[in-house]
């Protein structure tokens, strides 16, 4: 289980509103028809990092699953995207560019990699402007020169992943509470507010916004705002700026077994239009092995009974010791 401190938290955060967790840590498209990233997979993809290459979406509609006592489907527990990690926003299972270290793990031909991560424009590219396509470029190209501290990734300092790159980071649990849905990330963590509450005010601006949601069938629909965009889409050095607004969907299967994320951002000081991003997600159980990554839930120590994940309590805290790399221009 995680620590008692971590669940005093959620629930003194939930009782004031959310702001103590908070503090701390245009209408959503759906999924088009062409592939995008929901994973029509066995029960069991393979491990060590291994993605799926081809998805199928995951159809909105009516949830005939269990319900909660205040009505939500019922959703919680561990899950993790299908397709890649973060190293690559639009190319999934492509790597890092320019990457100087030999990872071990050869490339496979592009039409044998998972789709972009951008299901909308249909050729999976971020429709910048130009000012901001150039800086992306700057942001990539500094990735492994860091003489400046925008170039380091902001996951090596242990900031919060943000928004979505939350999702494509490592595994996290999803849990519920009448009239909110909280998620652990590795790195941060989100409460989204199904009151219909207004956003807080637009000078507060936060790693993981502010989300307000509610359910449609069997899909979470929820509008997220005040966002300070200081996190990074990818280490491709993808980028939004604090004017965005995000439109989520997640839409579960009825088996409960997998989820698609759909989110539309619409940031015109960035880009010509909006774009639609689309991350696939499968359920981790004590029935699977953990694996360093997708699911970090070891068993807890209960010889006998009733098999039961421990979830620990991740460390990694914003600028709990030094990280990042260091400039090749430095180094003599």
């Amino acid at each position: 289980m995680r620590n008692l401190a971590l669940q005093l938290l959620i629930r003194l955060a939930i009782a004031a509103g959310g702001s103590a967790l908070t503090a701390v840590v245009g209408h959503a498209q759906s999924a088009p028809a062409a592939p995008t990233a929901a994973a029509t997979a066995p029960a069991q993809p393979p491990q060590g990092g291994i993605r799926f290459e081809q998805t199928t979406p995951v159809a909105g509609g009516k949830w005939t699953g269990k319900r909660l006592a205040d009505g939500q489907p019922d959703i919680a527990g561990d899950w993790s995207n299908t397709v890649g990690n973060h190293n690559n926003f639009i190319d999934p299972q492509g790597g890092i560019p320019n990457d100087p270290q030999d990872r071990g793990r050869p490339v496979k031909p592009r039409e044998r990699r998972a789709p972009s991560r951008v299901s909308d424009p249909p050729d999976g590219q971020l429709p910048y402007l130009p000012w901001a396509r150039a800086k992306q470029q700057e942001f990539q190209d500094g990735f492994f020169n860091n003489t400046r501290p925008e170039y380091v990734e902001p996951l090596a300092r242990c900031a919060p992943a943000g928004i979505p790159k939350s999702f494509y980071w490592h595994g996290y649990e999803i849990r519920q509470y009448p009239g909110y849905v909280v998620f652990l990330f590795n790195s941060g963590s989100r409460i989204i507010y199904l009151d219909n509450h207004r956003h807080l005010p637009a000078n507060i601006s936060l790693w993981q916004g502010d989300s307000r949601g509610h359910w449609e069938g069997n899909t979470l629909v929820v509008d997220v705002g005040n966002l300070n965009a200081k996190a990074r889409l990818g280490r491709t050095g993808d980028f939004t700026t604090e004017n965005v607004h995000v439109v989520e969907r997640y839409i579960f299967d009825n088996g409960n077994k997998r989820y698609d994320y759909v989110a539309t951002f619409t940031d015109p000081t960035a880009f010509s239009r909006p774009f639609t991003v689309t991350i696939p997600a499968r359920r981790w159980t004590v029935d699977d092995e953990p694996n360093g990554w997708h699911y970090e839930v070891p068993l807890a120590n209960n010889p006998g009974k009733e098999r039961i994940g421990d979830h620990l309590e991740r460390i990694c805290v914003e600028n709990n010791g030094g990280f990042g790399r260091v400039a090749t221009s430095a180094k003599k």
